[in-house]
C-alpha cells in the first residue's frame, strides 16, 4: 500500500524527480559557463591566458580603468567616445522603436485591413534574418545615398533590430486591453484621439517600458549588423571591445565585458521590477 502511494505522489504535478532536476542543473550550468569563465579570467593574476589562472587579482580591472580615463595614443578611438556612442545610439533607438511601435500595436490589434497577417510576419522578420545579410543590404543601401551619414545610420540599423520587441510588447499590452474603455472614454466626452492618449496608453504601460528596455539592451549589446556600418570615429563598446582583440587578445576586454554584463543585469532586473515576468515579452 506505501509502495502505491509513492508511486502516485512521484506523479503530482510539480514533483519533477531527480532526473529532472540534474537535467535542469546542467542545462543552466551550460547557460552560465561562459560568463562565469568570463568573470574569473578578469580576475586572473597572470600575465597569460591559461584556464584556470595560476593566480588572482585586480591588475586587469586597473588596467581597464588607466584605459578609460587616459586611453593609449596608439587606439583610433578611446573607450569614454565608443561608450558615449553607444549609449547615445541606444538611447535613441529606445526613443524611436517605441514611437513607432505603440502606433503600429495598435494598428495591428485595433484595426482590420487587407494584408494585416502579412504585416505581423513582417514584423518578426529582423529576428530570423541573417544578421550578415541584413548588415551587408544596409551598408549597400546606405553607400548608395547621395549624402553620407555616420550615427544615424547605426540608429535606423538599431531599429530595425529592436522593433519586433518593442512592436510585440506592446501588442501583448493591448490585447489585454478591451475596446469598450476608449467607447466608455468617448461616451464621456472625449474625442478618439484623446481616449487612446489619455486611456489606452496609460494602460499599455508595462509593454511601452518591457518594449524600451528590451531595444536599449539589443542595441547597446548589438555588435554583427554594426560591424558593416560603423566608421573610424563613430563605433560601438562591442566594436570597440573587438578592434582590441583583432591582433591580439588583450586581457583587459574581460573586465570590460564584466562590466558589460552587468550592466545588461542590472537593466534586466529594473525590467522584472518595473514591469513584472507576466509584462515582458522576448
Amino acid at each position: 500500500m506505501s509502495t502505491l502511494i509513492k508511486k502516485r505522489h512521484s506523479l503530482l504535478p510539480g514533483d519533477t524527480g531527480k532526473f529532472a532536476g540534474i537535467l535542469s542543473g546542467f542545462i543552466l550550468l551550460l547557460a552560465v559557463l561562459p560568463i562565469l569563465t568570463m568573470i574569473v579570467m578578469s580576475f586572473s593574476g597572470a600575465s597569460n591566458l591559461d584556464f584556470p589562472p595560476s593566480s588572482y587579482s585586480l591588475q586587469w580591472y586597473k588596467a581597464a580603468w588607466n584605459t578609460f580615463v587616459s586611453p593609449d595614443s596608439s587606439d583610433v578611438l578611446s573607450l569614454g567616445k565608443a561608450m558615449s556612442t553607444s549609449l547615445m545610439v541606444a538611447c535613441l533607438t529606445m526613443i524611436f522603436a517605441t514611437i513607432i511601435a505603440v502606433p503600429a500595436a495598435y494598428a495591428l490589434t485595433r484595426c482590420e485591413f487587407r494584408g494585416k497577417a502579412v504585416a505581423l510576419q513582417l514584423m518578426s522578420l529582423p529576428l530570423v534574418f541573417p544578421m550578415v545579410v541584413l548588415g551587408l543590404a544596409l551598408l549597400l543601401v546606405f553607400d548608395s545615398l547621395p549624402f553620407h551619414i555616420t550615427t544615424s545610420r547605426l540608429v535606423i540599423a538599431h531599429v530595425i533590430l529592436a522593433l519586433p520587441f518593442v512592436v510585440k510588447n506592446c501588442t501583448a499590452a493591448m490585447l489585454s486591453i478591451g475596446s469598450e474603455v476608449e467607447e466608455a472614454a468617448q461616451m464621456l466626452g472625449a474625442s478618439p484621439t484623446r481616449a487612446i492618449v489619455d486611456v489606452v496608453v496609460p494602460l499599455m504601460k508595462s509593454g511601452i517600458l518591457a518594449g524600451m528596455l528590451l531595444a536599449f539592451i539589443v542595441s547597446f549589446n548589438e555588435f554583427t549588423v554594426t560591424y558593416f556600418l560603423y566608421t573610424i570615429d563613430v563605433m560601438t563598446v562591442p566594436i570597440w571591445m573587438y578592434s582590441r582583440t583583432v591582433s591580439s587578445l588583450d586581457p583587459t576586454v574581460f573586465s570590460f565585458a564584466v562590466l558589460i554584463v552587468l550592466i545588461d543585469f542590472v537593466l534586466i532586473w529594473a525590467l522584472e521590477k518595473l514591469v513584472g515576468e507576466g509584462g515582458v515579452s522576448f
